[in-house]
């Protein structure tokens, strides 16, 4: 799946950024997060975004999820707060 999000900062104890995946986009994720999460509603993932390309896990939040974003994927594409990022997510099977 492809969406475009707002890069925000959550300011915890342990600072990070992420981008907020799409209500649309959500609900496939949830149609497939029993088949391949592994605790809490984390479900893997392989992303895209620019040139870059990692797996992380999206985390669950307010009945949705988010996508993390690594620093070394924000410095090489030159990303900052409030930027606004295209994603391409593919959920691995399970």
């Amino acid at each position: 799946m492809e969406f475009e999000g707002v890069v925000w900062e959550w300011r915890g104890p342990s600072p990070y950024h992420f981008v907020t995946v799409p209500d649309e986009c959500a609900e496939v994720v949830r149609e497939l997060a029993s088949a391949v999460t592994y605790g809490w509603g984390m479900v893997p993932v392989e992303v895209r975004l620019g040139r870059s390309r990692w797996r992380t896990s999206l985390f669950p939040r307010d009945g949705g999820y988010v996508l993390p974003l690594r620093d070394s994927v924000r410095k090489r594409e030159n990303i900052c707060l409030d930027d606004v990022v295209s994603v391409r997510l593919v959920i691995p099977a399970g």
